[in-house]
């Protein structure tokens, strides 16, 4: 029979506090806030992808690598990267090629949790 999903999908960071990243992920990449539960430590925010939400949890040592990096598509990769070169978000190099196929940026929030951006070139190489 297998699994009815619904087309929602959370992604979720440990985060060692709430309140910078919440207000870092609605500076920096222009998430909002969708409810936040204090008692339990937990937020999620609305991202620019449609049933894409990111799930910050509050933990006392936030567990960075190894695990799921979000990687969210753009249209414009170099505007996005001066976007962020603007607001100070630490990055992981220049821009990586792969010939005809994507253009990626790795950066990073401010507990060091690893983001990616991609543009999608496959198009572009026809």
């Amino acid at each position: 029979m297998g699994i009815d999903f619904d087309g929602g999908l959370t992604c979720t960071l440990g985060v060692s506090d709430l309140d910078r990243s919440i207000d870092w992920y609605e500076k920096m990449l222009g998430f909002t806030l969708l409810y936040r539960v204090d008692e339990i430590g937990w937020c999620e925010v609305a991202t620019a992808v449609d049933n894409v939400a990111m799930g910050l949890s509050q933990v006392e040592s936030v567990a960075v690598g190894g695990g799921v990096t979000p990687t969210f598509g753009t249209t414009d990769i170099e505007a996005a990267k001066a976007d962020l070169d603007a607001k100070g978000v630490r990055q992981d190099g220049p821009i990586q090629d792969v010939p005809g196929m994507v253009r990626l940026l790795t950066f990073y929030d401010p507990d060091d949790n690893p983001l990616m951006l991609y543009q999608d070139m496959r198009d572009a190489a026809e």
